[in-house]
């Protein structure tokens, strides 16, 4: 059930006042760590550390991988708040629901999102394990966060989106991967709903259309991070192949594996780009 705007407004404000009474850093840079890349979360210099059942109204991450907790610290000398484990639309949460930690991260005072997932690669230049630094977004979802009432002290009605991903923060990401010698590629994210992954026909059509990889994330929260006026910058991880014509399947540990390859190299790209924010 969609919530009326003065509701989400109530639960906002609620959240973020348990939030704030642990601790007094104000957070500016806020992450999402996606599928395998957690451990990110030992970068930062934790303050507090908060599971989600202790905050109001916060979604339970019940995927593999999901930690469950919000981690307020400092990273590279910068406050900020991180989503150690995120939710996703295949888990039965509604759109309000999936992206209202976001919300919440506003409400906190963050302006720059950096936004983390695991995915499957189209484009046949992509391999596993290789970084991609997402330029542009397909929603293939069936749903927006922002159907609805639209209340305009979050947001406009009609926000838009010719710059999901700020063109800004993507130099600085290209140049820390140059001056590090990071292999990055830079393409467009699909997001379709899961769980299952997807058919031989649907990749080809996905490729068709112009993505480049293939997940069940991000989207969401890119689109709500932007209705609020938020900076966002989104980094995936290809952990499989989903070329049509040499199709195999693949299982989630083989996932966690390939993302934990590359997450050093994720984790050292996304350090030093906080470090020049």
């Amino acid at each position: 059930m969609r919530l009326s705007s003065l509701e989400l407004r109530r639960r906002i404000n609620e959240a973020a006042s348990v939030i704030r009474q642990k601790t007094e850093l104000h957070p500016h840079i806020g992450i999402i760590l996606g599928t395998g890349l957690g451990r990110m979360a030992h970068e930062i210099i934790a303050e507090v550390i908060i599971p989600y059942d202790d905050i109001p109204h916060f979604p339970i991450s019940t995927v593999e991988a999901h930690h469950g907790k919000l981690i307020i610290g400092t990273l590279s000398g910068k406050p900020v708040v991180a989503m150690q484990g995120r939710f996703h639309y295949y888990e039965g949460y509604t759109m309000q629901e999936i992206t209202f930690p976001v919300r919440v991260m506003k409400e906190l005072g963050v302006e720059i999102l950096l936004v983390s997932n695991a995915c499957g690669g189209l484009n046949p230049l992509y391999r596993k394990a290789d970084i991609m630094i997402i330029d542009d977004h397909i929603n293939l979802l069936g749903d927006n966060p922002l159907i609805g009432e639209n209340d305009d002290t979050l947001g406009p009605r009609f926000p838009d989106m010719s710059e999901p991903y700020s063109q800004r923060l993507i130099a600085t990401a290209e140049r820390v991967a140059l001056e590090n010698q990071i292999k990055v590629q830079k393409g467009v994210y699909a997001a379709v709903s899961g769980p299952n992954l997807e058919t031989r026909a649907e990749y080809r059509f996905m490729r068709i259309i112009g993505a480049d990889v293939v997940g069940m994330s991000t989207i969401p929260e890119t689109i709500v991070a932007r209705h609020a006026g938020m900076e966002v910058l989104g980094i995936s991880i290809i952990t499989d192949e989903c070329f049509p014509e040499a199709l195999v399947p693949v299982s989630v540990a083989e996932i966690l594996e390939i993302a934990g390859r590359a997450e050093p190299l994720m984790t050292k790209l996304l350090v030093e780009v906080v470090g020049r924010l």
